[in-house]
């Protein structure tokens, strides 16, 4: 027999009082009611009965849930997309960080950097321009100046050097200059000098006769380098004889020719002109005779020139008919 709801059977065991019974047509006490009428402690919920005939509704039907949806929002797993689209985002702001950073602290070496290129960049530039306007035709060389010569046919040397007109300025050929300069052998020395837009100045100096060298019947004037300067049958006026022998004829440094064309270069301009011949078997035997009464002068080698031709300008003014001269020791003169 189904007991009430409420019905407590170990309250009827204790009374003895038998359990009442429900009617059998009695209707179910609500839940509210059931609740009130119960004693403490023996409260009880009702149970739904669900028939089993009886469909749940689609919408009514609550979706299934996995473990991730009954977690609350707060600890819910992030999906594998949604960890690679924040990894994405956190490796992005990171770089945009450095960046900003890289930036900050380079800024000071950045305008150095920028000034450096920029003036490398002008440089380069300069130079461009340069180059490109020095190998143009408008630097063309047209005319060729010869200065500095006096025994020379300066319309001769520029004959000589018209190979290199037309060619830029930049671009003359100093080999060649050379080359063609040395078929002129007195010129001792020479410089170039490039006058833009078209123009080349070839600035000589020419060889300096000191003195003659009698080869046979011939008479041949020589610089002090004892290069060949001229050939003549007869002496050359104005000029003295060098009369260097033998192994003191060789021109360097210890001979006896090099002593001799150091002497006469040292000699004052008056006393030059006096001189008729000059001889030196070594370099610390150099001595001449003079034109006028045909005195000798000793004059040993070619150190303190300078004092030694102070001194003989005062013994030829103190003793002018004096037949030897010695200042060969500068500091003890002696005449004769």
């Amino acid at each position: 027999m189904k007991r009430p709801q409420g019905f407590d059977r170990s309250a009827a065991r204790q009374t003895g009082a038998p359990a009442p019974s429900a009617p059998e047509t009695a209707a179910p006490a609500r839940p509210e009611q059931a609740r009130a009428a119960a004693p403490v402690g023996t409260i009880t919920e009702p149970i739904p009965i669900v028939r089993a005939s009886e469909p749940i509704p689609a919408d009514k039907a609550r979706p299934a849930r996995t473990t991730r949806d009954r977690l609350p929002a707060t600890e819910r797993v992030p999906s594998n997309r949604e960890i690679s689209q924040a990894l994405r985002a956190a490796r992005a702001e990171r770089r945009r960080v450095e960046r900003g950073e890289v930036r900050r602290f380079t800024k000071r070496s950045r305008r150095r950097r920028m000034a450096w290129l920029g003036a490398a960049g002008v440089a380069v530039a300069l130079v461009l321009g340069v180059v490109l306007v020095g190998l143009s035709p408008l630097l063309a060389l047209k005319h060729i100046q010869v200065v500095g010569a006096s025994r020379l046919d300066a319309g001769a040397i520029s004959a000589k050097l018209g190979d290199q007109v037309g060619k830029p300025l930049a671009l003359l050929d100093q080999a060649e200059i050379s080359s063609d300069l040395a078929a002129f052998p007195l010129i001792r020395s020479y410089t170039l000098e490039s006058h833009p837009p078209d123009t080349l100045v070839v600035r000589i100096v020419e060889r300096q006769a000191i003195g003659a060298i009698q080869k046979g019947s011939a008479f041949v004037l020589v610089d002090a380098a004892k290069v060949p300067i001229s050939s003549s049958s007869t002496r050359p006026a104005g000029y003295p004889v060098i009369a260097a022998t033998g192994a003191a004829a060789d021109a360097n440094a210890d001979s006896g020719f090099a002593a001799a064309a150091a002497v006469l270069s040292s000699l004052p301009a008056s006393v030059l002109s006096r001189v008729d011949t000059i001889s030196a078997k070594t370099k610390d035997d150099v001595s001449f005779t003079l034109r006028e009464g045909g005195a000798t002068v000793v004059w040993g080698s070619a150190e303190d020139s300078a004092l030694k031709s102070a001194d003989l300008a005062a013994l030829l003014t103190g003793a002018p008919k004096a037949s030897r001269f010695d200042v060969s020791s500068p500091h003890s003169v002696t005449t004769g």
